[in-house]
């Protein structure tokens, strides 16, 4: 029985006050999100972020990060170490003040962090409170002190002779708390190492640790710290992952700080060399300071916010920034990318209008995307007391910060698009003329949108001549065949559905656009030929509700060529059509490798089955023969397409009842971006390398000699 509450009877009684840690327990995702993995990895980073604190101020050049098989994790810096001293407000430890109350810290401005991730003060307890056990060692003073802490709460667990875990005995402290001297630290030696385990009475059953993001987060990490050695060490010993055969060990360590960033960044060829982009400028804010009487005191205090961004554009047209405030990434912005990009549209507003008569310019308006086209930025800024929107630290909300930015950016920009020198006079001359390109793509492509509409062959014929098309307009239920050779298309246009089902066949290995420019690619026929048909366009003026068909099909014959022709053809699209990618409408098509034809034995007839690799061809012959069946001999090996029938095309790659279709998706489009390059773009060296090191892996039976 449920019983309510009048509104008479709500009373002051109702009110719950949450205590110190309770009220992080109570409401996880107030302080790390969400209570999945990717609240897990919050929990990691308010750690590592405090480690790497330490290095922000010179305080340690080194951190370690551990993945245990036991399901902890242990981090390790060589900074400062924690205070352990008592802090006589409290009459506690540094370390169980750090651990156990809320906005605690050495980060309010007491002069110990000029700037710093760290800004709540809140990190390191609200771990602790979603832990359940948390282990921390410091060296200091030449001793090495430890505590230990059971959600939350300090107190003793007794691991006897074993290894250290949450299930062992805990006895927590009952009138003083001890920081127990464990140990002596060599001289000089200071640091702080933290393992913890997560309390799976928090966390999702599924909740882990994501090694992958771990390992781009340390990586980005030490090319914003230049010098800051970062070792990431996996023990799990997890399947499907690198440490699966053994402990993997990875060291992250780039003295080329963002300038490198940038180039690890970008993907496209490049136009012009990374510029980095420096400066600095102070701004007055009223902060309400605790004075020694414990009053909030209102306060007007100078802060300097030090700029250091790396621009570098491509000749692509995708668009890659990273923002960062005190080495913390701001994925959704703020005011430090607000100035950067409010920067960016009047200097190059201001170039276009000086050298308009050159460019072209016309009486046309250049607008942010035509400048970000092919930009790969790193935006980096460092002050004190950065204000954030929430403890996950997505946005700056610092308002001074958007006027720094742009005046530190205006002046270097257009420092580097009127240099004299040879070098930078170029690669200006070649920016500004990419701009306006592209000013002149997005308008023209504005332009057919609005006074064109979607055709089929019968109406236009614009279409390329060998494209058989199919009769019905609904989009959402046609199919675009691109077929490999005219012996191909000759064998599916009988196989295929005129009504839905459309042909396009293209000749041979068309253009690797990884290695090719945009003009290149426009001037290849099979590549001008597959975006005209598709019709959305291409690049960045690729318009997916324009796209003529509801599917996109490669098929391609069941060898290495035809895997290499299908991986071309996926070069196009990823490159020039990825939206079509993204939504999941471009499809690889199966044809059989084998045909195996039964003779009619007693009551049971004959059979035709179709295999799609030599293992499931032994496979299915084994199980006939144990079954006592005859296999007609020689069974039929397709060699391509074009050997088989058209009932036989249509009944196992064509038919939506029969066949089967591999969907390309882009899960990672970073990790399909490196891929791509690796495999297809202009580096040899690395190609080569890659090549090499799997050449053991190489099923000899799948080469066609």
């Amino acid at each position: 029985m449920t019983t309510t509450t009048r509104p008479a009877d709500y009373t002051a009684r109702h009110l719950q006050v949450l205590e110190g840690l309770e009220a992080v327990r109570k409401r996880p995702g107030m302080y790390i999100g969400t209570t999945d993995t990717r609240g897990l990895m919050h929990c990691v980073w308010e750690i590592i972020d405090n480690a790497v604190d330490e290095a922000l101020q010179g305080r340690g050049d080194h951190v370690g990060v551990t993945l245990h098989a036991d399901g902890s994790v242990a981090v390790a810096d060589r900074g400062a170490g924690i205070p352990v001293d008592i802090e006589p407000r409290t009459g506690l430890t540094g370390v169980e003040v750090v651990f156990t109350k809320l906005h605690a810290g050495g980060k309010f401005g007491g002069g110990s962090y000029t700037a710093s991730g760290g800004l709540h003060g809140v990190g390191a307890s609200v771990v602790n409170a979603l832990s359940s056990r948390l282990d921390v060692e410091v060296d200091r003073a030449g001793k090495t002190y430890a505590m230990s802490f059971r959600r939350g709460e300090p107190g003793l667990f007794d691991d006897g002779k074993g290894e250290p875990s949450p299930d062992n005995p805990f006895e927590p402290f009952t009138n003083t708390s001890e920081l127990r001297v464990v140990g002596k630290a060599k001289r000089g030696v200071t640091g702080t190492r933290i393992r913890y385990w997560a309390d799976h009475q928090i966390f999702l059953k599924g909740a882990g640790f994501d090694y992958e993001g771990l390992v781009g987060r340390a990586r980005q990490t030490s090319f914003l710290i230049p010098g800051l050695t970062l070792v990431i060490r996996d023990e799990r010993g997890l399947p499907d992952t690198p440490a699966a055969d053994g402990p993997h060990e990875e060291v992250f360590e780039h003295d080329g700080g963002i300038s490198e960033f940038a180039e690890f960044l970008a993907a496209d060829p490049a136009l012009t060399d990374v510029w980095r982009l420096q400066g600095s400028g102070t701004f007055t804010e009223t902060v309400p300071v605790l004075d020694s009487k414990g009053h909030m005191t209102p306060t007007d205090v100078e802060r300097e916010c030090d700029v250091d961004i790396a621009v570098r554009w491509g000749n692509g047209y995708d668009t890659h920034v990273r923002s960062f405030v005190n080495i913390i990434s701001t994925p959704k912005g703020g005011t430090h990318l607000s100035g950067f990009e409010q920067a960016l549209m009047k200097v190059f507003r201001k170039q276009l209008e000086v050298n308009s008569r050159r460019l072209k310019v016309g009486g046309d308006k250049v607008e942010k995307d035509d400048i970000l086209a092919g930009l790969t930025a790193v935006v980096t800024v460092r002050l004190a007391e950065p204000q954030f929107e929430g403890q996950t630290k997505e946005v700056l909300g610092t308002a001074a910060v958007r006027a720094i930015v742009a005046k530190v950016v205006e002046g270097e920009l257009n420092t580097r698009l009127t240099s004299t020198k040879r070098d930078d006079k170029a690669q200006s001359a070649q920016l500004l003329e990419k701009v306006v390109a592209e000013m002149k793509s997005r308008i023209s492509a504005r332009q057919h949108k609005e006074t064109q509409r979607r055709k089929t062959a019968l109406e236009s014929s614009s279409l390329p001549g060998k494209l058989k098309d199919c009769r019905s307009t609904e989009t959402d239920r046609t199919e675009l065949f691109i077929v490999e050779g005219d012996s191909a298309l000759g064998t599916a246009k009988d196989a295929r559905s005129s009504d839905f089902q459309a042909l396009l066949p293209i000749r041979g290995k068309i253009l690797n656009v990884q290695k090719a420019s945009v003009g290149d690619m426009l001037k290849n026929a099979e590549c001008a030929a597959i975006i005209q048909v598709v019709g959305a366009g291409s690049g960045r003026s690729f318009d997916l509700d324009m796209a003529r068909y509801g599917k996109v099909i490669l098929m391609t014959d069941a060898d290495v060529d035809g895997a290499h022709i299908r991986t071309l053809l996926l070069t196009l699209f990823f490159r020039y059509m990825r939206p079509l990618v993204e939504a999941g409408r471009v499809y690889a098509a199966v044809p059989p490798l084998h045909r195996i034809e039964t003779s009619a034995s007693g009551r049971a007839k004959g059979e035709r089955i179709y295999t799609y690799s030599e293992q499931e061809m032994r496979k299915t012959v084994t199980a006939l023969q144990k079954k006592g069946r005859t296999i007609k001999q020689p069974m039929q090996r397709y060699k391509g397409l074009g050997e088989m029938d058209a009932h036989q095309l249509a009944e196992t790659t064509m038919d939506p009842r029969h066949r089967t279709l591999r969907r390309v998706t882009m899960a990672d489009a970073e990790a399909s971006e490196g891929v791509f390059d690796l495999l297809m773009g202009s580096d040899v060296a690395p190609r080569k390398d890659f090549i090499i090191s799997s050449a053991g892996d190489l099923d000899r039976e799948r080469i066609d000699a």
